[in-house]
């Protein structure tokens, strides 16, 4: 498995005027930038050129392109010049690699997602019992999709969705050839906007030695997933009904892998650009985000704690992330998002030490920034966004979601490990949803007979063919869900696409039903709310959030937990 980016810490806003002549650049290393163009300019191209750039990717539906130079001061040459927005540092180009491949998943979500996982090392899975009539063979174990109806006496019975509407997931990666989602998984649309990152500017390993990967190259397919993450999303909205494992929120939509994520969990911007201007471009409904754009986890233009460089680059980050967003609004795609697991409410001053997180030029790294509310994580905070909070079992908000009221617009259910009468570990008030199978074996979960031998991975054969699912926690899980039922919605009430075919509804209008129908849950007594986990190591970890609003909006539940039976009927 590996680790990922896109956008990093050396960035310059740009002005007016004509680049610095060619023959006074400063050659350094080869580095990779993002570019973005001024909206409505021209010469953009010519003026990366002239300035010694090489343009290797560009958009330009949104006005940003990816470019590799050895010009030191590439980006003060570029300032100058009136076609250009911005300039931000992506990466230094060949560093060399450890030999041993990257190891790790969804790099920074790992300590929710993840959850007690070595905890639960060497016991045996879960199993589920009988099922009852109708349900799928793990139905008993699906909590979550009783806490929003979608069962088989529930949203099932009048709505699954259909192949006419397609939800893409932008993410690490979606296993088209699972068991339980290939029979609802689109080859033909999905893309992978992705290259595995071996290491990063300090010479870290992020993806991994291209050397070490199956096919021997950076480029995988558009239906692999060498992280987990995308393929638990994908089958939490669309695994079919089909007497295998589980099934999703909308069992008969088609699912398209708009690859985003890096193997390692890292998100960057061009392939968050490039994968939300193709949702728009080709008639894609609903699209799941389960992250945030690195480096920055919130990107701010005026934070004093950052240098000139990084404030610029983040000003790029925000406006064409908003110009993508913007583009597959306009085009009918309904966006959705999850909205953190810091535990953090986005409404007030918070103090980050995760960014930058990824290390685009030598000797960087991480440091402390006080955010205020000014500041933006991308995509989740962007305009047209519909941000999804995390529910555990008993229906209080996850201890691990981010909240704040104005920014969460509707809640689902997520996981809360701790969400239990003892507040101890139990994996199984996480969510179960579909894993690789390779995976599973790589990582170790599997005896030689292919039964899990770790409590957060189940097995489920049926008909001589054997599929795996894993237990996870996290705002990730929560926000496919609540897409899940954008698509029933779409499904119900839209109209024939003419330009894609299919289906077809304004994203506002979903968005708006989306929340008339979610179960408007109240801030819970006395508002300011004390979590207690008693961790497997023996320490106890308490926190107090504090819910904010009324019964109909609120800073835990936005406008409430989401419903598909009452989303389809």
């Amino acid at each position: 498995m590996k680790r990922v980016i896109m956008v990093s810490a050396a960035a310059l806003l740009v002005g007016a005027a004509m680049s610095a002549p060619v023959q006074a650049q400063r050659q350094g290393p080869e580095a990779e930038y993002v570019v973005l163009y001024k909206d409505g300019a021209t010469g953009a191209r010519q003026a990366i050129e002239a300035a010694g750039g090489v343009v290797v990717k560009e958009n330009t539906a949104v006005g940003l392109a990816t470019v590799t130079t050895s010009r030191a001061d590439f980006a003060a040459a570029l300032a100058s010049d009136g076609a250009i927005e911005g300039v931000a540092r992506n990466r230094t180009i060949g560093q060399a690699p450890p030999s041993a491949r990257a190891g790790g998943t969804a790099r920074r979500t790992d300590t929710v997602e993840k959850e007690g996982h070595d905890a639960g090392r060497g016991k045996a899975g879960p199993t589920a019992g009988r099922p009852k009539p109708g349900a799928e063979p793990l139905a008993e174990l699906q909590w979550d999709m009783k806490q929003i109806h979608a069962t088989a006496d529930g949203s099932y019975r009048y709505n699954q969705g259909g192949r006419d509407v397609v939800v893409a997931i932008l993410d690490t990666g979606v296993d088209g050839t699972h068991p339980d989602i290939a029979p609802n998984f689109s080859n033909s649309l999905s893309r992978n906007f992705t290259t595995d990152i071996p290491a990063d500017a300090n010479g870290a390993p992020v993806d991994g030695p291209c050397a070490d990967e199956a096919d021997g190259s950076c480029e995988d397919e558009a239906n692999v997933d060498e992280n987990g993450h995308g393929t638990h999303v994908a089958s939490s909205i669309g695994s079919p009904i089909n007497r295998l494992g589980i099934a999703g929120v909308a069992p008969k939509v088609t699912l398209v892998n708009l690859r985003a994520g890096q193997d390692s969990g890292y998100f960057f911007l061009q392939p968050s650009v490039d994968a939300l201007t193709y949702a728009g471009d080709h008639g894609i409904d609903v699209v799941n985000m389960s992250y945030y754009i690195d480096p920055w986890l919130f990107n701010c233009t005026d934070n004093a704690a950052d240098s000139p460089a990084d404030r610029a680059e983040q000003a790029v980050i925000i406006k064409a992330t908003q110009r993508a967003l913007d583009y597959a609004h306009r085009r009918g795609v309904t966006l959705v998002a999850a909205a953190g697991n810091q535990a953090a409410d986005y409404t007030k001053t918070y103090v980050d030490t995760s960014s930058p997180d990824f290390a685009s030029e030598p000797g960087e790294a991480p440091y402390t920034r006080t955010i205020p509310p000014s500041c933006i994580s991308m995509p989740g905070e962007g305009r047209n966004v519909i941000s999804v909070s995390a529910t555990g079992i008993s229906k209080r908000k996850s201890y691990y979601s981010s909240f704040g009221n104005g920014f969460v617009d509707v809640s689902s259910p997520g996981g809360d490990v701790y969400d239990t009468p003892a507040n101890t570990r139990d994996v199984t008030k996480a969510t179960l949803s579909a894993y690789p199978e390779q995976l599973a074996r790589d990582n170790g979960e599997l005896n030689p007979d292919g039964s899990p031998n770790v409590d957060y991975v189940v097995r489920d054969c049926q008909r001589g063919t054997c599929a795996y699912y894993q237990y996870l926690q996290g705002t990730s899980m929560a926000s496919p869900r609540a897409a899940g039922v954008a698509a029933l919605i779409v499904s119900r009430y839209g109209h024939r696409d003419p330009r894609h075919g299919g289906k077809t509804l304004s994203p506002s209008i979903v968005e708006s039903a989306l929340k008339a129908t979610a179960t408007r849950t109240s801030c819970p007594t006395p508002p300011d709310f004390t979590y207690t986990r008693h961790l497997p190591n023996g320490t106890t970890v308490t926190a107090t959030h504090l819910c904010e609003g009324n019964r109909a909006r609120n800073g835990f539940y936005g406008s409430g937990i989401v419903d598909a039976l009452d989303a389809v009927r």
